[in-house]
């Protein structure tokens, strides 16, 4: 019975493995408990891995073959000590010592935060990403330790077995491959989605996934826009057309308005000249107004095709922007996108009547409306203007301008000189209104006659004087003493003589050397 014992005890030995302390052995999951994983590993007894060693134990399973380190054949308590973490480690280190160098990528995830930066696990190793080495900005703890990530072996000592690494190098990598392989897909024409980089004055950043374009304003619409900001914004996601593009100088341009058709092209067929419309003024300008009339058409509403009735008009008075105001179509040039528009076309030419309705010599009431240095001008029945030149709004009196004798907004009776319905001109005259006093004058002031006048202004050529019923002379330099007249002011009396007086001229010369 002896005997036959020993022969099964030999027989069991002859099964157990002979197994030294740092080891890697392989082992089978017999059993796992809230803090242990029991494995065994051919030895004589089991052994014993703590439950945390494991990143997630769930996945373990009974029968699951594992390679563990042997720490300890007998601890204090004589069970047989193993770890799954420092087998992983050191196999990982086998692996980097013979297949990795310093410039090499590896995959790895970060498996937690310390001071200065992560450790991340490679091959089951711990190794160091430094902060400063992370490119890591704007993402949370929770977000850089759930993803695996590529990283560059920044620097390794294979005899302490020290690994640093740089996730920095490796997105520059990423995108720098990103870069060349869109460089070599890029076509004139092509589509590509981008999203909104930054926007200004000019245009739009389009990042296309690794290259910048440019999508200029002018290739944003086919309307007319003021800022970019009014088609896109930053981050929006978009479809662009590539326009052109040079590699060597890292130049896209980009255009958007190009994906839809270019209204332009039905322009002539959609618009034929006599056709009414009513548009939105998006410019205006001092020689005219723009209304855009389509989607991506605008048309020119110049300074004279605004109204009949007054030849010198400023559209910045008239409209504002945003205005929505109706008019005709006078002529389409498609190839060089023009559209001349007019408001008055939309109405009777009242210059057709002027001639009948305004007779040479005959009165009329109007609205002093404005005034040039020349002269003012006067809103007339049915809204056509007349002008009164500074010579026809007094017999007397030199006019220098004419708000010395008119005031906006005044209604006054004039004279209607002439009319010019084809150079759309009404000569008007305010004097003619009263008799001419000339015929008076030579009679009431006799040439050698003297009368007191009242001083109006000193000139370089003489000294402008009021006669009687504000009938005004010219005293020349010439008669009048110069030391005399430097001290003169308006409103000084002075003595003269007349000595010339022209009717047909309308002037009368005084003498101030009785």
């Amino acid at each position: 019975m002896s005997s036959e014992k020993s022969v099964m005890e030999e027989l069991y030995a002859s099964t157990l493995k002979d197994i030294k302390e740092g080891e890697v052995s392989k082992g089978t999951v017999a059993a796992i408990t809230a803090k242990e994983v029991i494995v065994d590993i051919g030895f004589k007894s089991e052994g014993f891995v703590p439950i945390e060693e494991f990143r997630d134990p769930s996945q373990l399973a009974v029968g699951q073959q594992l390679e563990v380190l042997i720490e300890n054949i007998e601890d204090d308590n004589g069970r047989l000590i193993l770890s799954y973490s420092k087998a992983e480690r050191l196999k990982g280190w086998q692996k980097i010592s013979d297949d990795i160098n310093e410039g090499d990528v590896l995959e790895g995830r970060v498996v937690r935060a310390v001071k200065g930066g992560y450790i991340v696990d490679v091959f089951g190793i711990e190794a160091f990403l430094p902060m400063s080495l992370s490119a890591f900005k704007g993402l949370s703890n929770h977000d850089i330790t759930t993803h695996n990530y590529k990283f560059v072996v920044a620097k390794m000592n294979k005899q302490r077995r020290n690994l640093i690494l740089s996730r920095r190098e490796m997105v520059q990598k990423e995108r720098e491959e990103v870069r060349e392989k869109l460089w070599a897909e890029l076509k004139k024409g092509q589509k590509r989605r981008g999203t909104v980089k930054g926007i200004t004055d000019f245009g739009a950043f389009i990042d296309l996934g690794g290259v910048d374009g440019l999508l200029h304003i002018t290739d944003m619409s086919w309307s007319r826009i003021n800022h970019p900001s009014e088609i896109v914004s930053v981050g929006q996601k978009v479809e662009v057309l590539i326009l052109d593009f040079d590699k060597e100088n890292s130049k896209v341009s980009l255009g958007l308005k190009q994906i839809t058709s270019n209204p332009w092209d039905e322009s002539a067929s959609k618009f034929p000249p006599g056709t009414r419309i009513k548009g939105k003024v998006v410019n205006i300008m001092p020689y005219g107004v723009f209304v855009e009339i389509d989607k991506g058409i605008e048309g020119l509403l110049h300074s004279s095709e605004i109204t009949w009735q007054k030849k010198m008009v400023n559209p910045q008075e008239m409209f504002k922007l945003g205005d929505i105001i109706e008019v005709q179509v006078i002529h389409v040039d498609k190839d060089a996108k023009r559209i001349s528009l007019s408001m008055k076309q939309l109405e009777e030419n009242p210059w057709n009547t002027a001639a009948s309705k305004f007779t040479v010599g005959a009165p009329t009431t109007g609205i002093i409306r404005g005034f040039t240095d020349y002269g003012a001008f006067v809103e007339l029945e049915g809204g056509l203007e007349g002008m009164i030149h500074v010579s026809d709004m007094s017999w007397t009196r030199k006019v220098n301008h004419p708000q010395e004798v008119l005031q906006k907004g005044q209604e006054v009776q004039v004279m209607v000189l002439a009319v010019d319905a084809e150079a759309r001109k009404i000569t008007l005259g305010l004097k003619q209104m009263q008799p001419n006093p000339w015929n008076t004058i030579a009679e009431k002031f006799p040439v050698g006659s003297v009368v007191e006048a009242a001083v109006i202004m000193n000139s370089n050529f003489g000294v402008f004087v009021k006669l009687a019923d504000d009938i005004e002379a010219l005293v020349y330099s010439s008669e009048i003493d110069k030391n005399q007249a430097n001290a003169l002011k308006a409103g000084d009396k002075l003595q003269v003589k007349v000595i010339k007086v022209d009717v047909e001229g309308m002037k009368i010369g005084v003498s101030a050397r009785l």
